[in-house]
């Protein structure tokens, strides 16, 4: 007791070390450039204590961490290695999944170009052809199929999906082509999807369903594609509105051609069909 009171104020002797420590590090010095020299040692060692037991101390958890878990960071590392590999794999495979699919392609697309021989032509041994153009889709439908079904998730069967659609409105079949192409019409790549369209519309025109076309040849026009372009979708929707006795909206269409593209083979179509409309 006789200790705490005699310090100052008589708070005792913890408050009293606080003053001493405020006045030794905080409080303006009132003595020479030594003793300010020292005091500032005094706080920079402190700062540096201070960092370096929050330095080492953060090091030691870390290190009891990983001690401790260091089971789960293996299982964690064999996972990843598996997932990557599995990765690797499924790449692997699905690349050569899709080769063999377009060399598949390839013969399926050249029995659909091969020739249909004139009535009372015999075909040539080393010459693929066909009695008809019915006769050579059905031959190339099957192998179109075949590769959708072998190859489903490959790039190269939604291509041959597209043809199989094809076909079909060849072979009469309107309900298997719109079926087909409204899948292949849904896809990412959006130059085989235009083509889908554009083939889509043309069966929608041939089974009396001319709103709809129309709908898809202005979506055409509107989002071009390398494969569809502008002129090429607004030319046919032009030809939908004549098929469907709207001469006006036709012309309108014909004319937006010569003034976007005058240079073109699209103008020159549009020029050509608006002197016959005359």
């Amino acid at each position: 007791m006789a200790i705490c009171a005699a310090y100052p104020g008589g708070r005792g002797f913890d408050a009293f070390v606080f003053r001493l420590l405020d006045w030794l590090f905080v409080s303006p010095p009132r003595y020479s450039s030594e003793g300010k020299f020292v005091r500032a040692e005094t706080r920079h060692q402190l700062k540096q204590d201070r960092f370096s037991r929050a330095t080492i101390d953060v090091a030691e958890r870390t290190v009891h961490w990983t001690v401790e878990h260091q089971s789960k960071l293996i299982v964690a590392g064999i996972v990843v290695l598996v997932v990557a590999a599995a990765l690797l794999g499924s790449w692997y495979y699905y690349n050569q999944q899709d080769q063999k699919a377009s060399l598949e392609l390839a013969q399926a697309v050249r029995t659909m170009d091969a020739p249909v021989r004139p009535a009372g032509v015999p075909a040539e041994p080393d010459t693929p052809s066909f009695a008809s153009a019915q006769e050579r889709a059905t031959a190339a439908q099957k192998k179109f199929q075949a590769i959708a079904d072998k190859y489903p998730h490959t790039r190269t069967a939604e291509f041959a999906r597209y043809f199989l659609g094809v076909n079909a409105a060849t072979l009469g079949d309107n309900g298997a082509a719109e079926r087909e192409l409204k899948a292949v019409a849904a896809s990412r790549n959006q130059d085989l999807a235009a083509l889908a369209k554009f083939a889509l519309a043309s069966v929608y025109r041939n089974t009396n369903r001319g709103k709809e076309a129309m709908d898809l040849y202005k979506q055409l026009a509107d989002k071009p594609t390398s494969t569809v372009s502008k002129g090429t979708a607004q030319l046919e929707l032009a030809e939908t509105y004549l098929a469907a006795e709207q001469i006006d909206q036709a012309k309108q269409i014909y004319q937006q051609v010569q003034k976007e593209n005058p240079a073109s083979g699209a103008a020159q179509i549009a020029s050509g069909k608006l002197q016959d409309m005359k």
